[in-house]
């Protein structure tokens, strides 16, 4: 038993790591560090550097939130520990 929870928040811990490393990309590199190079393109009429720093980290953040929910939902019922 101590193995597979061991195995288990291994398996936590390496998604939280994956999607906190997704939203840093998009909140902190695409949101400020490389603004300008993406300001030459537009998104639904905006520069998409304004856009990642303005309403991309949200948005990027609630379907990482919904992304981590679905897999540990998943990963509770694989180890058996979910609740009814």
């Amino acid at each position: 038993m101590e193995k597979d929870l061991n195995l288990y928040w291994k398996r936590n811990l390496t998604y939280v790591g994956i999607l906190l490393s997704i939203w840093f990309v998009v909140s902190y590199l695409f949101g400020i560090v490389f603004v300008d190079q993406l300001d030459n393109f537009r998104f639904f009429g905006f520069k998409l550097g304004f856009w990642f720093a303005q309403q991309g980290a949200e948005i990027t953040f609630v379907i990482l939130i919904y992304v981590y929910v679905r897999l540990m939902n998943k990963l509770d019922r694989e180890f058996n520990v979910h609740e009814e």
